[in-house]
């Protein structure tokens, strides 16, 4: 690891006024609509072994099958109208997703739009074959790819080491098809974004270090797993060499500094392709100093992918009063990114939820500094005229705990899709939460570059 800097200059630390978290969001509206049934499978070794009973009616463990679920980031697909989500670690944590593939899936959703006359499309999203984009009859081995290390460049033993899965009472062995091709799992990685470089690579975010893993386009580990050097923002107390979170396999008797589950929840690529941007989801012990008032800042820390370093560049970002994570953070263009930040209110459960996309902008501000930040969607108050959810209502809203992908479709489009943690419930009803598409019009465009 690089020698780290700690950086003491107070004025770098800009005063946090009303003006630079401005809140006014611009008009939007919903242009379009699909959504994935929380059923959707695809084939593999048994998963859910260790997530207990299920919920919503729907019984665990899913046999000789993997969830198509949990979606946490979102890259265009091969073909247009096609997009490549990636599900996360599972079923949410280490200690029960041992048995949970690491995957990407190609999908095309048949958004129900409004025609001029009448609502048009089935608003189904259809499994197309990863590297061609045709629709295929259901999920299977072309619609999909899976991570995995056949190398042994992750620098700490997988799910595949083990003659048994390492949860519950170690006492099921491990699916001979991840040992003999050494796929990755949702014990190894929590992953949470993903990014493509100007070569083809993949990058991924995750949360258990938190680590960035390069992987080849279609899945394979290149090398050992990124950690996150503690690049000190002026005013934090911050303490310790690397960013680390309970599960990170290097602790070695070091103190965790960053909370579970708070890490790379957002990553940006700029349109070349060669710089990263990751956004953590929890604030870093010691970051609270740079503001007594709050604990809510989280950083943004630039990573060279020529050099596969990170530079000391870094940002920070406040969330608001009512937002308690970040959901996904996307490049617009070589400043600006769009943030999806939550709280974990739902249609069946307090606080009243707060979802909301917010425009980013690093122009202009120091390493070290805060980001602005200007209110782009209030996704709990969409108007919906043409009522393409079909709920009644000409007022959309997007209730679910985690929403955690989005993407520019054009300059005035954005796709947002959220993460229904399956089998869980309590998202608009008691049943299980599916995984709906939206298509979102902006009434003022974006400052959109071409991505590479």
């Amino acid at each position: 690891m690089s020698s780290m800097k700690k950086f003491v200059h107070m004025a770098l630390l800009p005063a946090l006024s009303a003006a630079l978290f401005a809140t006014s969001a611009q008009a939007a509206e919903l242009s379009g609509f699909a959504l994935m049934p929380a059923n959707a499978f695809s084939r593999g070794p048994t998963s859910g072994q260790f997530a207990g009973p299920g919920a919503g009616g729907n019984a665990l463990p899913l046999l000789n099958k993997q969830p198509v679920q949990g979606v946490s980031a979102v890259l265009h697909g091969p073909i247009p109208n096609t997009f490549r989500v990636m599900a996360d670690n599972g079923f949410g944590a280490k200690t029960n997703s041992a048995d949970t593939l690491l995957r990407l899936y190609a999908v095309r959703p048949d958004f129900k739009t409004w025609n001029g006359q009448a609502v048009v499309g089935s608003g189904a999203v259809w499994p197309v074959n990863y590297w061609s984009g045709h629709v295929l009859p259901r999920f299977n081995a072309q619609s999909f790819i899976t991570l995995r290390d056949p190398n042994h460049r992750v620098g700490f033993d997988i799910t595949a080491d083990h003659s048994h899965y390492p949860n519950g009472n170690n006492d099921i062995p491990v699916a001979k098809t991840i040992q003999q091709r050494r796929l990755l799992t949702g014990y190894d990685f929590d992953l949470e974004s993903v990014r493509q470089d100007s070569r083809g690579h993949l990058w991924f975010g995750e949360e258990f270090g938190p680590f960035l893993l390069e992987t080849s386009a279609n899945g394979r580990v290149l090398r050992a797993e990124f950690r996150l050097p503690n690049v000190i923002p002026p005013g934090s107390s911050a303490t310790g060499v690397e960013v680390m979170a309970p599960q990170n396999p290097h602790l070695a008797g070091a103190t965790p500094n960053l909370p579970t589950s708070r890490g790379f929840e957002g990553m940006a690529i700029n349109p070349a392709g060669t710089r990263l941007y990751t956004l953590l989801e929890g604030t870093v012990n010691g970051d609270n100093t740079i503001n007594a008032s709050t604990n809510k800042i989280l950083r943004i820390n630039e990573f060279r992918i020529s050099t596969r370093r990170y530079t000391n560049t870094h940002w920070l970002y406040q969330m608001e009063n009512d937002g308690t994570a970040i959901g996904d953070m996307t490049a617009i263009n070589d400043h600006q990114f769009l943030v999806l930040e939550r709280n974990s209110g739902t249609a069946t459960r307090a606080p009243a939820p707060f979802k909301k996309v917010y425009l980013i902008d690093i122009a202009g501000v120091a390493s070290g500094g805060f980001v602005s930040k200007t209110e782009l969607v209030d996704l709990m108050n969409l108007p919906d005229p043409h009522d393409l959810n079909a709920d009644g209502s000409t007022t959309f809203t997007f209730p679910f705990v985690t929403i955690e992908s989005v993407l520019p479709l054009d300059a005035s489009t954005l796709l947002i899709i959220n993460d229904n943690n399956y089998p869980a419930t309590g998202g608009r009803d008691a049943n299980s939460d599916n995984t709906e598409f939206l298509s979102i019009k902006l009434a003022q465009p974006l400052n959109l570059a071409t991505i590479h």
